[in-house]
């Protein structure tokens, strides 16, 4: 027969393992809105790191070492810039034997293109409308 300091414990069990699940569901859950914000490609490109990888794959594509060779970091910081360079698809990794090549899929930078675009458009009607009114003013001034 069970007594109440059973039953207590078992109850307390019970709680214990879905506040451990409940953790658990949680550390995943934001693992992945962590790897969600990665895939932009504006984060991508906001590390210098990543852009000079993103430069030198553009034209050849090369394997993880030989990247890893052109920085002052560890191969696991490369491997990671290359994680993120990968989730918001910038490159591919590819494998090739026993090589990892990283290839460029750089239309994603379109993205980053239109933005800029929509901006540099926006502002050349600004510095437009301020070089008329110079000159306007200038030429009232000259009168």
């Amino acid at each position: 027969m069970a007594t109440d300091l059973d039953r207590k414990r078992k109850f307390a069990t019970k709680k214990f393992a879905q506040a451990n699940y409940c953790e658990y569901i949680c550390k995943h859950i934001l693992a992945y809105l962590i790897m969600e914000t990665r895939r932009d490609v504006f984060q991508a490109i906001a590390d210098p790191t990543r852009r000079e990888i993103i430069n030198m794959i553009a034209n050849k594509s090369l394997n993880l070492n030989a990247i890893a060779e052109n920085f002052d970091v560890s191969r696991q910081a490369i491997s990671l810039h290359i994680k993120i360079l990968t989730e918001c698809g910038l490159i591919a990794v590819k494998k090739q034997g026993r090589e990892r090549l990283c290839e460029p899929n750089l239309e994603k930078l379109n993205e980053v293109s239109e933005w800029v675009n929509k901006y540099k458009k926006f502002w050349n009607t600004k510095l437009d409308a301020l070089e008329k009114f110079l000159d306007d003013t200038a030429q009232t001034d000259n009168r």
